[in-house]
């Protein structure tokens, strides 16, 4: 990473946390901070995306401000990550889609809306658009299979795409290797640290979102959305399998498997986006890295629409209102496709590597004690 002057707040706050230390069982970053005694730019940026902006460690910091170090972890590390996400972004052009971030996400998503329907409505005829469309292949008679699959699953595979070669960079700065064979062991316990959300957790209390009493809510909301998200994906692929390999085309009846995932999907996707935005307007500013504030807001409020809208469809599919509602659907998932490997929902994917990156740092460092007589 390049030296910025967040890099190098970070860099003097973590010189003076890794001679204190009285943070060290709060999260994974105080363990992988104590592995270090010099901090490089690229462990800095690691460190940063190991960091789940819990806020423990700034509500017991003895030199948090008002004290003349005026240490904010999770300010500096909020500003750091932010700068990652643009450094390692890839095609590199499309990188400066992070700054001004929110604006961006608002106005991609717009334009995705609006195209969807000006196209839906220039290319359809309007008895079919405005009219209910009933039984198997109703949505196709709107928008057609091929280019639904043409253009969601095109800007899909491109996010994908973008998101791998960002994770690459991540690692190749890193400079770390890649787990062997043999180190089964610190996979595991990586992936069961993403799936728990366990360092949402601080040192196991909670966080400290809104004052310095603890809470489990925020995790709870990331996990809604998390698995939310992961259902609805679910649905997708079980509806590709009964239509291509089954011959069952689309619409599903309600007690379907695919029906079924994609609704609890989406109301954990309602849920778990309406409670983080609350969160955010209330949550106490002061370790908070306010100008980061509106991409936060637009990436939930987009996930927020993605699911609602989806919900609405399922619920108005017999109607004369499925037609707008299908080509306004697909808008806003063109839209989030095609933002998510330049929003700051790829602060999961780095969150992951990073948590891969501190377990395997954690195996390697106690190999030699463990061989030791």
């Amino acid at each position: 990473m390049q030296e910025t002057d967040a890099l190098r707040t970070a860099r003097r706050e973590m010189e003076i946390c890794n001679a204190c230390r009285y943070c060290e069982g709060f999260c994974a970053v105080f363990p992988a901070m104590a592995l270090r005694r010099d901090f490089a730019a690229a462990d800095l940026g690691h460190l940063a995306n190991l960091c789940h902006n819990c806020r423990g460690c700034y509500h017991a910091c003895q030199y948090a401000p008002p004290h003349e170090f005026g240490i904010n972890l999770p300010q500096s590390f909020a500003t750091l990550r932010a700068q990652s996400y643009e450094e390692y972004a890839w095609p590199r052009p499309l990188a400066g889609l992070f700054q001004r971030n929110g604006t961006v996400v608002a106005l991609v998503s717009a334009l995705g809306i609006a195209l969807a329907l000006i196209l839906t409505a220039a290319l359809q005829d309007p008895t079919v658009l405005y009219g209910a469309q009933q039984g198997p292949g109703a949505f196709y008679r709107v928008i057609p299979w091929w280019l639904m699959v043409l253009l969601a699953g095109g800007t899909f595979l491109f996010a994908l795409l973008a998101l791998a070669m960002g994770c690459r960079n991540y690692w190749r700065d890193c400079g770390t290797q890649l787990p062997a064979s043999a180190e089964l062991r610190p996979v595991m316990s990586a992936l069961h640290d993403v799936l728990t959300l366990k360092n949402l957790g601080g040192g196991g209390h909670g966080c400290n979102d809104r004052d310095e009493r603890f809470s489990t809510i925020r995790r709870r909301f990331h996990h809604a959305l998390f698995y939310g998200f992961l259902f609805c994906f679910a649905a997708t692929s079980v509806a590709t399998v009964y239509d291509h390999y089954l011959g069952h085309p689309a619409p599903y009846p309600f007690f379907s498997l695919p029906v079924m995932l994609g609704t609890i999907g989406g109301f954990g996707m309602v849920a778990g986006c309406a409670g983080l935005i609350w969160l955010k307007v209330v949550q106490d500013q002061a370790p908070t890295a306010r100008h980061l504030l509106g991409a936060d807001f637009a990436l939930l409020s987009l996930l927020l629409l993605t699911a609602a809208t989806g919900l609405m469809l399922l619920a108005l599919r017999d109607t004369a209102a499925m037609g707008v509602l299908l080509a306004v659907h697909l808008g806003i998932v063109l839209s989030l496709f095609l933002l998510l490997p330049y929003s700051k929902m790829v602060h999961g994917v780095y969150r992951s590597a990073a948590l891969l990156r501190a377990a395997l740092e954690r195996h390697r460092a106690a190999r030699p004690a463990a061989a030791s007589p």
